[in-house]
């Protein structure tokens, strides 16, 4: 079927309030973006904007996605099946989530589902400490609040991998009448969780504690409105902690910041704002479903937004330090293969073995699954640039509750020598070389911006070296590098160890241009990266 035809059909079978927001629809390119396709799974599952239509998130496109998957659960396991699940703050999250509960109990399948708000982590940590087949987290992550999402995980907490993936999908495409999904409203095969589940989440993030000194340590923390309120606070007991008041509560429409991630700066603002006018040390702010942790850090009378790599390398120094005397020829530390140098050189300085995955930090908890399988290595600590980090095997997804405290007992230790993480991040550089990583995101929407990516990367590929001066080589990851699943990435290594990548987002309309620059001087680093990036400009716009 064409999108029109798709759209026609869809009129004749979806709830009123899905047709009255459909024939209101008037501009057909809005109607071809709506149903030109339909929702797939990318790095974190089905993602997309709310509203009526197959390629957007409603009851119907969580509704295929469940049936789809119960039948994918049913065809690899015999006996009982059961599902965990779990929701975050954004509009429609309890509601799709409890969609998905029917859904699953229509299929004779056991449901666990959480009667408030969790991090995506606590999901993870559910789905294994319950003994469930699969779990699913609907969120969003730190998109805009148009935006929400379904992930999938398997009975060991971690997101579906490629083979999983692949397979669900099959499954997912084969339901093809929106109208036979069934819908069901209650069932004894749902129960409800809570109090329980995440006491025992947080006594497991407990159990990672590396430093418990005092310290007159004080700290800004916003949820941004979303899940990490009550276990970040929790963790963080006993540390003179501050909560931004505006941006406390869960409000789906995220109405005090552009967006609630905590990558970009003004995410931080207010938070900056509050911890200026109480002299704080540290801002610390997660996001709606409480995976990622951004930090800004008073120097002088300012504050110094960090990069999720420096976080990132500043949390491996850490964590090792103190973990020194219980490291041994089998301890890992895994990261993407578009995260900077810098953590993985630390970590060979304290003898890890350092282990790359591709983008999305699935691929960081299929490894904690394999080591667990094997014994032969051992995780210590996991993350990748765009925020996300994992100290324990708790969880097998990014945690910003572990890594907030971790963070923040980071800054205690660093205090109490009467050093800020500004002066640690110096120090790293002193000894390490300095290291400038950035991030140019380009947003191309519909069905025209998908092309233009197939066209961008297309090209990228013809020109080759011919693009960049000073090209060591070009790793492309879908012709399938190392044990490494295909991946329609491309990295540019030059030749004193900097790199470029590029690469389609799996859950954003967007093209995302990565850069690590490595220097000895960060004004010559700057030099090189604005140079690169005019570069790139000039291809992406025209």
């Amino acid at each position: 079927m064409n999108y029109k035809d798709k759209y026609n059909q869809w009129l004749s079978f979806a709830d009123e309030d899905t047709v009255n927001e459909l024939t209101a629809l008037t501009d057909e390119k809005e109607i071809e973006d709506r149903f030109y396709k339909d929702l797939a799974f990318g790095t974190g599952g089905l993602r997309g904007i709310m509203g009526a239509g197959s390629n957007r998130m409603n009851r119907y496109t969580v509704g295929k996605a469940t049936l789809g998957l119960a039948d994918y659960l049913k065809s690899k396991h015999d006996g009982e099946i059961s599902v965990a699940i779990a929701y975050d703050s954004r509009n429609n999250s309890q509601y799709f989530a409890k969609t998905a509960a029917g859904i699953f109990a229509s299929q004779n399948i056991k449901v666990y589902i959480y009667d408030r708000l969790v991090p995506v982590p606590v999901l993870s940590f559910t789905t294994h400490y319950l003994g469930c087949t699969a779990g699913v987290m609907i969120t969003a992550s730190h998109n805009p609040k148009e935006y929400n999402g379904y992930k999938v995980y398997d009975s060991k907490g971690c997101q579906f991998c490629t083979e999983d993936a692949k397979n669900a999908i099959k499954y997912i495409n084969a339901v093809e009448d929106y109208s036979s999904i069934p819908f069901l409203e209650e069932s004894q095969l749902i129960h409800y969780i809570g109090d329980k589940e995440l006491d025992a989440f947080l006594r497991e993030v407990k159990k990672q504690s590396l430093y418990e000194e005092k310290s007159d340590l004080k700290i800004v923390y916003t949820p941004l409105h979303g899940t990490g309120n009550i276990p970040v606070r929790r963790m963080l007991e006993g540390m003179d902690v501050t909560v931004v008041k505006e941006q406390e509560l869960p409000d789906g429409n995220f109405s005090t910041v552009r967006s609630p991630n905590p990558e970009e700066k003004d995410a931080l603002t207010i938070a900056i704002e509050k911890a200026k006018e109480i002299g704080a040390d540290l801002v610390l702010g997660t996001d709606p479903d409480c995976d990622r942790v951004g930090i800004a850090v008073k120097n002088a009378d300012e504050y110094r937004l960090f990069t999720g790599n420096q976080t990132g390398a500043l949390l491996v120094h850490f964590v090792l330090a103190m973990k020194k005397a219980q490291l041994n020829d089998k301890s890992t530390l895994v990261k993407t293969i578009v995260t900077s140098e810098l953590g993985a050189q630390i970590g060979r300085k304290f003898g890890l073995i350092i282990e790359e995955t591709l983008t999305g930090f699935k691929y960081i908890g299929d490894k904690i699954n394999k080591y667990e399988t094997s014994g032969e290595q051992e995780f210590v600590i996991g993350y990748e640039e765009s925020y996300g980090y994992l100290v324990g095997t708790h969880a097998r997804d990014k945690d910003a509750v572990v890594s907030s405290m971790l963070i923040c007992q980071m800054a205690a230790w660093y205090k109490n020598q009467g050093k800020t993480l500004v002066d640690a991040l110096d120090e790293i550089y002193e000894e390490y070389g300095y290291y400038l990583d950035y991030l140019d995101s380009f947003v191309l929407k519909g069905k025209d911006g998908a092309e233009k990516i197939q066209s961008l990367m297309s090209y990228f590929r013809e020109k080759g070296t011919a693009l960049f001066d000073g090209v060591k080589e070009i790793v492309d990851f879908s012709m399938g590098i190392r044990d490494l699943p295909k991946e329609n990435v491309l990295k540019y290594i030059f030749h004193d160890g900097s790199w470029m990548a590029v690469r389609p987002s799996g859950t954003e309309p967007k093209i995302k241009i990565y850069y690590s620059i490595v220097d000895s001087s960060r004004e010559h680093a700057s030099d090189r990266l604005e140079k690169l990036r005019m570069l790139i400009r000039n291809i992406v716009e025209n």
